[in-house]
């Protein structure tokens, strides 16, 4: 059975575990399915602590739970999947230690990066930033629409979901949906929109 991914997905964030916490709950409360665990700055114990709350909390509102980076945390939590960027562990690694339905997406920046997210085999590809994005501290060179438009005319992930990740606010959906993009990654996006805003914007993704 194909692995679902969906077309709107939420990158958390937020300094504390309540930050988080909230975050998360507003956009599971509005509708999402799809919540990415990621805390960069947490020690291994608190990234554990928030990680079985958020799974607890997904497996209420039936989302799916996606860990950033850490292939040991997603491992021990039994996510969902794993989400690693272009300096993570490699997908390869990360197939070995997960279940072989662990869904497992990748960064990418690039035409080359897309080639190898491709090769790796990955579920989904997160192409990006398509804007400036103060929550990421190494920030790749930003691709914008037309960077979009380049690298999927190319066809190499005519099979992959790519969902455009880096800045990406609810006004940017359907430009961005249009250029071919399957969806879109957000974070203060999302936060800064209303839930009737979110609800909208879900009821569209799911007519395409």
């Amino acid at each position: 059975m194909a692995k679902q991914i969906e077309r709107l997905q939420y990158i958390s964030q937020g300094r504390t575990a309540t930050e988080q916490l909230q975050g998360i709950q507003f956009v599971l409360d509005a509708g999402l399915k799809w919540i990415q665990l990621r805390c960069k700055d947490f020690t291994n114990e608190a990234y554990l602590d928030l990680g079985l709350e958020v799974q607890q909390r997904c497996k209420v509102y039936g989302a799916t739970l996606i860990i950033n980076d850490r292939v040991d945390l997603s491992r021990q939590l039994h996510a969902d999947g794993l989400h690693v960027g272009l300096e993570d562990t490699a997908v390869s690694i990360a197939r070995d230690m997960l279940q072989p339905d662990t869904i497992i997406g990748g960064t990418a920046n690039t035409l080359a990066d897309l080639q190898q997210r491709v090769q790796e085999n990955c579920d989904y590809i997160g192409l990006g930033p398509f804007t400036y994005t103060s929550t990421k501290k190494k920030l790749s060179p930003v691709l914008g629409l037309s960077g979009y438009q380049a690298l999927l005319k190319t066809q190499i992930t005519a099979n992959v979901p790519v969902i455009a990740i880096g800045g990406v606010q609810i006004n940017d959906a359907n430009i961005l949906l249009d250029s071919g993009l399957y969806g879109l990654a957000m974070s203060g996006g999302l936060l800064n929109s209303t839930a009737t805003e979110i609800k909208q914007l879900l009821r569209y993704l799911n007519t395409l």
